[in-house]
């Protein structure tokens, strides 16, 4: 079985969950346009672009918009979002993420972010975490959406550690798609019946330790 040399994991929903804010700046857009947006359609929206976001959006809404307008419209929305997350506190880290991660660099298992999210920074400085990943990849650094691997291979060519000895960390259907189509091993956070191609599902990284991820293969460097 393959060694555990390095932990990679998505952002939203599983170190942080920014989906409120995310549902707030689309509802407000939603409602400058004249119609509503719900926290059902904003569960639709889970993975999913921000382009992608607005058309459907859009649609749901009956409205027709030339490109240059939808791009105002998607540079407004994240404007309002960035508003947002830039008053992030230290408290917003979900329950037990910090503590896993910090578990795994002390046992010299290196740590990635691979997200696709061009605001990972940002977050990750406002919530006081920055300095316990690594290596950062997100989308600034990476243009193929998952369930495409490139963000993961990203990550785990930037630490220097072969994809067969990385696990990933995901809550989306396309990010454990991502981990297998990129030859990793995943943890998903969530449902079993939803994340049913993950080799471990879990409600939350409060729920797993060092010795629970060994079961998916033997820890490099665990120290003491």
């Amino acid at each position: 079985m393959n060694t555990i040399e390095a932990c990679i994991f998505d952002l939203d929903g599983v170190i942080v969950d920014t989906a409120v804010y995310h549902y707030q700046a689309w509802k407000r857009l939603a409602n400058e346009l004249g119609f509503d947006f719900t926290e059902e359609d904003n569960e639709k929206l889970k993975g999913v672009s921000r382009v992608a976001s607005l058309n459907l959006i859009l649609g749901w809404g009956g409205l027709s918009k030339t490109e240059t307008e939808k791009e105002e419209l998607a540079t407004r929305k994240n404007n309002w979002y960035v508003d947002m997350i830039t008053k992030m506190t230290p408290a917003e880290v979900l329950p037990g993420a910090r503590e896993f991660v910090e578990s795994c660099k002390q046992a010299g298992i290196k740590t990635a972010l691979g997200s696709a999210s061009k605001n990972s920074a940002t977050i990750l400085d406002k919530v006081g975490i920055s300095h316990l990943f690594d290596v950062v990849i997100d989308g600034n650094k990476v243009s193929k959406p998952k369930p495409d691997p490139e963000v993961f291979l990203k990550g785990a060519e930037d630490l220097g550690v072969k994809p067969q000895n990385c696990v990933v960390f995901e809550d989306a259907i396309a990010g454990i798609e991502a981990a297998v189509n990129g030859g990793m091993r995943s943890v998903g956070i969530g449902s079993p019946s939803t994340l049913a191609k993950a080799d471990l599902v879990i409600s939350g990284l409060d729920q797993i330790n060092l010795e629970k991820l060994s079961v998916l293969g033997p820890i490099s460097h665990v120290a003491g």
